[in-house]
């Protein structure tokens, strides 16, 4: 085993056998944490959310009517819970929006939802992991300048985690998950029993607006940035294949269990905003404290619960990025069996994980933290649309579905109604959020979509091109071998064997770069060569590969049909470092002549002993 193969082995774990997959599957208790995190943890930025817009746009009075949005967000909460329960059901197979919309809907709103999906699950590393460190400053200002730094670092260290396996990822992250589900229920039980604060003067003699028309348009901005809330939901639709079986049953009843944990934590906190009066860092004087840490001050003191909900509120934050690196290469790996994405990413790791879509999924979201600098009120605009996008594609699908396999009028309903009011929500954030950034989301999803054209007409040339027909027959080849000789050695006999098996003719080169090594090589090739000719090629520049080049367009030029092998002799050395003192030719002619047509490259290795 090589040292890089144990270095590999000791930071991502041995290989798992296939027929142990099974073992690698999620129970309830651990599949809550992997696919509920991402919902969980927008109940620390969500209700602050809420209060931003309307204290910005309608005035802080009007920060007091949180709870009824709070209410409402809920509601659809349990809406989308229930469309999404009966995809499940549908499609045990797992692709969620993506599948229900293929095929019920067409293919081109399956690529929609898909494309949507993919910028979802990459913006929710983006959100989360800058909303975490942003809990992190809260707790330490100190650490603002490397809100950057700390976010990069964060998504290294959870990759490096889904690397190791499903099960390793989920049974590390559940500690946090559940920790913060009690700490924050504690706390709002806690709050509960204290009296409120007094309304301070600026927002009692605060006013709303006046006109209409405003208030309306207010209401449906601050509704759409609640609905944040519901981020995360179709997650376990689109891993059903991580749970253990029965899979609809399991995953089913962890969605549930999902929806009523968020709704009960998203309206306890936002009582406690209204309770306690308090105001988003933005509008407020509280420093650099979210609403989540304001409420645990007033709850606790700025004692050891306040500093364990802050540090658990920063983990479940940073944690959420495991639910699109639970979803995320799954989708990615359905769609690339479908032809729209590079076939790498169908392929399943040696820990039974995706790693190549892991990956993936780990340098785009680094790319967009670095890009907007880690500011989560820069990045939710966009992660909002794709997730709405995704929700009312999906639950068309299920209407359709309903219709289709008249599966009952309860669910066609229930999917109806979530279907209309994501696709108001959706339009109210595009119009609400398209100055602050939302653009860019429709023309990432066009840019994704191409991108899934240009792969599938590739794949698909590609698929023709190489297909056998009856008529087709092996093809005899005339080859040539060119056997290249830096000098005479050991290893070049190998080599000389080796040429001489593969064809009768056989041509040995050597590209002058010095006129008495060339003389000394002539000599050697008299003395042990075999019967071959010996072909010295001229290089006035001290270029090793134009030469070669050169002299193999012509072969090609006078019979295009040939087949020609250049064969590179290569030391192999016992130790790893020392194959830095080696230069190794083949490497470079590939690369050099890896448009030529009929021209194969490769090595005859020699082992130092």
């Amino acid at each position: 085993m090589s040292t890089l193969t144990r270095l590999k082995h000791a930071v991502f774990g041995k290989p798992i056998a296939t027929k142990h997959a099974h073992t690698e599957r999620l129970p309830k208790r651990v599949a809550l944490p992997v696919f509920a995190s991402d919902a969980l943890s927008s109940v620390a930025y969500a209700t602050e959310e809420i209060m931003l817009t309307m204290a910005k746009f309608g005035g802080i009075a009007l920060v007091a009517v949180t709870v009824d949005f709070a209410l409402a967000i809920s509601m659809l909460i349990f809406l989308v819970a229930i469309s999404y329960s009966q995809t499940i059901h549908a499609y045990p197979q797992g692709g969620g929006s993506y599948t229900v919309s293929k095929e019920n809907l067409g293919t081109f709103w399956g690529e929609l939802a898909g494309a949507s999906l993919l910028i979802d699950y990459v913006l929710t590393v983006a959100v989360s992991v800058s909303a975490g460190v942003l809990a992190i400053v809260s707790l330490a200002p100190s650490t603002q300048p490397y809100i950057v730094p700390m976010g990069i670092a964060a998504v290294v260290v959870i990759a490096t985690a889904n690397l190791r396996g499903a099960r390793e990822s989920g049974a590390l992250f559940s500690v946090p998950t559940y920790v913060f589900i009690g700490l924050v229920g504690a706390m709002i039980v806690a709050g509960m029993m204290l009296p409120g604060t007094p309304m301070p003067p600026e927002i009692a003699e605060a006013k709303p607006p006046s006109n209409p028309a405003l208030f309306v348009l207010l209401i449906l901005k601050a509704f759409s940035s609640g609905c944040t809330a519901l981020t995360g939901i179709e997650a376990i639709s689109n891993g059903t294949q991580a749970f253990r079986e029965p899979v609809s049953k399991n995953a089913s009843t962890v969605l549930f269990v999902m929806a009523g944990i968020l709704s009960a934590l998203f309206l306890g906190i936002s009582h406690l905003a209204s309770k306690f009066h308090t105001l988003p860092m933005e509008i407020g004087e509280s420093g650099f404290k979210t609403v989540t840490a304001q409420i645990a001050a007033a709850t606790y003191g700025e004692g050891p619960m306040f500093w364990a909900i802050q540090v658990f509120t920063a983990a479940i934050l940073l944690l959420a990025a495991n639910t699109a690196y639970a979803d995320f290469p799954r989708l990615a790996s359905l769609i690339a069996r479908d032809g729209y994405l590079p076939r790498q990413l169908a392929s399943v790791g040696d820990r039974l994980v995706y790693q190549n879509g892991i990956i993936a999924l780990t340098i785009i979201a680094i790319l967009l933290i670095v890009g907007f600098q880690g500011d989560t009120h820069k990045l939710i605009p966009l992660y909002a649309i794709g997730v709405f996008l995704s929700f009312t594609l999906s639950q068309a699908g299920m209407v359709r579905y309903a219709i289709t396999h008249r599966t009952g009028r309860f669910g066609m309903v229930v999917s109806a109604i979530g279907a209309v009011v994501t696709g108001v929500v959706l339009c109210v954030v595009a119009y609400s959020k398209w100055g602050d950034g939302a653009y860019i989301v429709p023309f990432a999803l066009v840019g994704v979509m191409l991108m899934f054209t240009g792969i599938k007409r590739h794949y698909t040339y590609l698929a023709k091109a190489l297909s056998v027909g009856p008529e087709d027959r092996p093809l005899a080849l005339d080859t040539t071998a060119l056997l290249l000789i830096p000098r005479m050695h050991r290893g070049v006999l190998q080599a000389i064997a080796y040429a001489q098996s593969q064809t009768k003719d056989v041509r040995a080169l050597h590209v002058s770069l010095d006129r008495a090594s060339t003389d000394h090589l002539k000599q050697e090739w008299a003395k042990f060569g075999a019967d071959m000719p010996l072909v010295i090629l001229e290089s006035p520049y001290r270029s090793l590969m134009d030469p070669l080049i050169e002299y193999i367009d012509e072969a090609l030029a006078e019979k295009p049909e040939m087949m020609i092998t250049v064969i590179v002799p290569q030391a192999v050395p016992k130790r790893w470092w020392q194959g830095l003192l080696h230069s190794n030719a083949a490497v470079a002619l590939k690369l050099a002549l890896a448009g030529r047509k009929n021209v194969v490259v490769t090595n005859v290795r020699y082992f130092l002993t």
